[in-house]
C-alpha cells in the first residue's frame, strides 16, 4: 500500500457561531454556540485518509501546553497515526463562523521555535507519496522531496494565481488542489496551474461541485453530493483525501472528483473534522 505522509498543521480551535461575520465597528453580540475541536488542513486530510483505510502518518508541530495535549488525545480518537515534533507552543485559531459557512480565521497562537529534526529531509525518507501542506515547515521540505523523487500532492486553498509564497508548492506538485474564492474563471485559474507543472489541477465550486483540468487539457467535473450541512470546516480536507484515495486506486479524475464529493459529506455531516471526533 502506498505510505502516504501528510506534513503541515494540526492546531486546536474554538469555533465560534454568530449570524453574521461581525463589522469593523466596536459593538458587542451574542454567539449562536462555540465549541473547541481539533482543526488544521493537515490534521484533516489525515483523519479522512485513515478513516478510508490508508497507510498515512501526520507529519506536525505541537508544543508542550494544554492545546498540544488535546491535538494529541483528538489524533488517537480519530485513528491516526503522527510523528509530532515539538514545538515552542501549539497552533491555535479563534474562527467566527456563520450558518452558512463564512468563516473569518484569526491565529491566536503559531508552532514558533521547531525542534532541529522537524526540517530534517529524512522526514519524508519512508514516504511513497508526501501531502505537503501551506506552511513554512513545508516549504522547506520540497527540495527534499523532489530530490527523492517523491510525489508531492498539495493545497493552495484559495490561491489568487500570483501569490509567492504558494509558487514553490505549485511548482513542486503532481497534483494541486484550491478553491474559487478568490477568482472569476476558474478553468484559466486551473490553466495558469498546469503550466507551473503539474498532472493535475482541481478546483473546488462548494454546493456548485468541482472541476479538475489535467495536462492534456481535458476537462472534468463532478457535482457536489447531496448533505445534511451540520459545519463546513474541513469539507475541503475531507475531499481531497476522497480524491486521493480513488487515484491511488485507479479510478480516472472524473470517478476521483466524484469520490472526494462523496467524502466531502462526511466532514459536512459534523462540526468536528471528521465524524470519527465525535461531540
Amino acid at each position: 500500500m502506498t505510505r502516504i505522509r501528510v506534513v503541515g498543521p494540526a492546531s486546536w480551535n474554538r469555533m465560534v457561531v454568530l449570524d453574521a461575520l461581525p463589522q469593523p465597528v466596536p459593538h458587542m453580540e451574542f454567539a449562536r454556540d462555540w465549541f473547541d475541536t481539533l482543526g488544521g488542513t493537515s490534521a484533516g486530510k489525515a483523519l479522512h485518509l485513515a478513516a478510508l483505510g490508508r497507510d498515512v502518518v501526520l507529519d506536525a508541530l505541537v508544543g508542550p501546553d494544554e492545546a498540544g495535549a488535546r491535538i494529541r488525545e483528538a489524533l488517537v480518537r480519530g485513528g491516526v497515526e503522527a510523528r509530532l515534533h515539538a514545538a515552542a507552543r501549539s497552533e491555535q485559531h479563534l474562527n467566527l463562523m456563520t450558518p452558512a459557512g463564512e468563516r473569518l480565521s484569526l491565529y491566536l497562537a503559531t508552532p514558533d521555535e521547531p525542534a532541529p529534526e522537524a526540517s530534517d529531509p529524512a522526514a519524508l525518507a519512508d514516504a511513497d507519496l508526501a501531502v505537503v501542506d501551506l506552511a513554512p515547515r513545508g516549504a522547506e521540505l520540497l527540495p527534499a522531496a523532489r530530490e527523492a523523487g517523491i510525489p508531492v500532492w498539495t493545497d493552495l486553498h484559495d490561491y489568487d494565481g500570483e501569490s509567492a509564497f504558494h509558487r514553490p508548492f505549485l511548482e513542486a506538485a503532481e497534483a494541486v488542489f484550491m478553491n474559487a474564492d478568490r477568482t472569476d474563471d476558474p478553468w484559466a485559474l486551473l490553466a495558469r496551474c498546469i503550466d507551473a507543472g503539474p498532472r493535475i489541477a482541481v478546483c473546488t465550486l462548494g454546493a456548485d461541485g468541482a472541476i479538475a483540468l489535467d495536462a492534456d487539457g481535458r476537462r472534468w467535473s463532478a457535482d457536489a453530493a447531496l448533505a445534511t450541512v451540520v459545519d463546513t470546516n474541513g469539507a475541503g480536507d475531507a475531499f481531497f483525501a476522497g480524491f486521493l484515495d480513488a487515484h491511488l486506486s485507479g479510478a480516472d479524475v472524473g470517478r476521483s472528483l466524484e469520490a472526494g464529493a462523496r467524502q466531502a459529506v462526511q466532514a459536512l455531516a459534523t462540526r468536528h473534522l471528521h465524524p470519527s471526533l465525535g461531540d
